[in-house]
């Protein structure tokens, strides 16, 4: 018994010794000389194994935002193509056109339903390079899928609106190129097709009939098929249907984000995307296999970047550049910058994610100032005193006589989260120069906005709007005039009334 109690307590006494020494040991180094970054890092220790893991969770989160904000502009166009496939059919020889104009029933963000749309999704992957023939007279543009320009169709094109044969090339190719094309090659194997065609002026309306005969002569065939294995063109009428051509809003998002990786050349995805894209696992032929922890995060980060940018959109920037006037409301999408977000010779990626949310396509010619052939967005959020325009209130627009457009104005009123149409019993939340609006004596015009139109406003001159909903209103100018240019002709703020 003795023997034990003694082992017992040497044992102990070992221990203290032992605690003391280490004790002695940390105050020692301590003490020791330490650089300013071991000083904030714990004292040049790990940090406790909780923090690290939630610090280390909160990275993965960012890094998963910043991908967000970085493949918007892509998961946008992707939507757009599943929507309508889905909808319509696929295939290069499948162009759907609505007829009958775009309206609230079709789920996009800010189209325009005062032009004939049509629009495609073609993939040289699977056809090879690919032969467009465009319509003359046209307003469009291919894109990759990250909606950088490949090249401008119409007026600012190289067939300069006479119309021609454009020869699309997988980023890949490099077998001889014929003469006779316009020839380009994409970033992408999938190229996003967005043509505008102009309506007639019908007897006090616009006329459809001219804009849908001119879109239907666009044919698309591979360049190397013989004649009699190219496929009929489609045309199947959008027109009416219910179609959501949206971006996805869950967890789907890296779903579709990683086939595309896999599918597209590593090179398709820029440097910085595919940085971002590596940060949260999606690498071009890997598996993506997140972690519960991770899965979690990826689906907070697609429901909270969204926010993140509606809330930097509604803020607005410090420096002011996005508004077009100095004593006006009115917004400029690209703040400013080129059809590419670049700005200073800089990529303005949140500029471009605010776009994104709420648009799609973008071209030189939505941007340069190319008088009477380009075509300028002004758009507001808000009424003459700041506040934010709410469907509740009855607003009047004031645009003074003769807007600087050689092609034709529209007026369309959107949702602020994602750039659709409100659906009201209104379908079409719009209005154009090809009415016969009412005019003023001194030839300018008033458009109104709100839940119900006042007494004595004609219809065409009203817009219904969404009660207890923010809404946007975009004033778009085609074939736009130096009056834009040179701030001669300003669009008045809206404002509030009690009519």
């Amino acid at each position: 018994m003795f023997n034990q109690q003694f082992a017992k307590r040497l044992i102990e006494s070992a221990v203290i010794a032992a605690c003391l020494a280490s004790s002695v040991a940390i105050a020692a180094d301590t003490s020791a000389p330490m650089s300013p970054l071991m000083k904030q890092l714990n004292n040049g220790n790990w940090l406790p194994q909780q923090e690290a893991t939630n610090l280390s969770d909160e990275l993965y989160y960012q890094d998963a935002i910043h991908a967000y904000i970085q493949t918007l502009p892509l998961l946008n166009t992707i939507g757009l193509r599943d929507g309508s496939e889905a909808a319509f059919g696929k295939g290069y020889n499948v162009l759907p056109i609505w007829k009958e104009r775009m309206d609230s029933r079709a789920v996009v963000p800010t189209p325009n339903g005062d032009v004939i749309y049509s629009m495609s999704y073609l993939d040289l992957k699977e056809t090879g390079p690919l032969v467009v023939k465009a319509p003359a007279n046209v307003i469009g543009m291919f894109t990759d899928f990250f909606q950088k320009t490949i090249t401008d169709v119409g007026a600012i094109g190289p067939d300069r609106a006479r119309g021609g044969l454009y020869l699309l090339l997988p980023p890949d190719y490099e077998g001889p190129i014929p003469q006779g094309y316009y020839a380009f090659k994409s970033s992408t194997y999938n190229v996003f097709l967005f043509f505008r065609t102009i309506m007639g002026k019908g007897d006090g309306k616009p006329d459809p009939t001219p804009a849908v005969k001119n879109a239907e002569t666009t044919r698309i065939y591979p360049l190397w098929d013989v004649e009699k294995e190219v496929k009929p063109m489609q045309f199947p009428d959008a027109s009416g249907k219910r179609v959501n051509m949206m971006y996805p809003t869950d967890s789907s998002y890296w779903k579709k984000l990683k086939d595309f990786v896999d599918y597209e050349p590593l090179t398709a995805i820029p440097d910085d995307t595919r940085s971002a894209l590596l940060s949260v696992g999606i690498v071009k032929g890997k598996p993506f296999k997140p972690t519960a922890k991770q899965q979690e995060l990826l689906k907070k980060a697609v429901e909270t970047a969204p926010r993140m940018i509606l809330a930097r959109r509604q803020v607005g920037r410090d420096d002011q550049r996005q508004l077009y006037y100095k004593n006006r409301q009115y917004e400029n999408s690209w703040a400013g910058a080129t059809a590419e977000w670049m700005q200073y010779g800089t990529l303005d990626a949140n500029q471009r994610a605010s776009f994104f949310q709420i648009a799609y396509s973008s071209a030189a010619a939505m941007v340069m100032h190319t008088t009477g052939a380009g075509s300028k967005y002004p758009y507001t959020t808000k009424d003459n005193t700041g506040k934010h325009l709410d469907g509740s209130n009855t607003y009047k627009l004031h645009l003074p006589p003769n807007p600087p457009a050689g092609l034709f104005w529209a007026v369309t009123a959107y949702n602020i989260t994602d750039g659709t149409m409100p659906e009201t019993d209104q379908l079409l939340p719009s209005t154009n120069g090809y009415y016969n609006l009412p005019k003023n004596s001194d030839g300018s015009l008033d458009i109104w906005f709100g839940p119900k139109k006042p007494d004595g406003v004609a219809d065409n001159a009203f817009i219904k709007t969404v009660s207890n909903r923010n809404f946007l209103v975009a004033l778009r100018l085609y074939g736009t005039g130096d009056g834009f240019y040179d701030q001669t002709w300003v669009p008045d703020d809206l404002v509030q009334t009690n009519k």
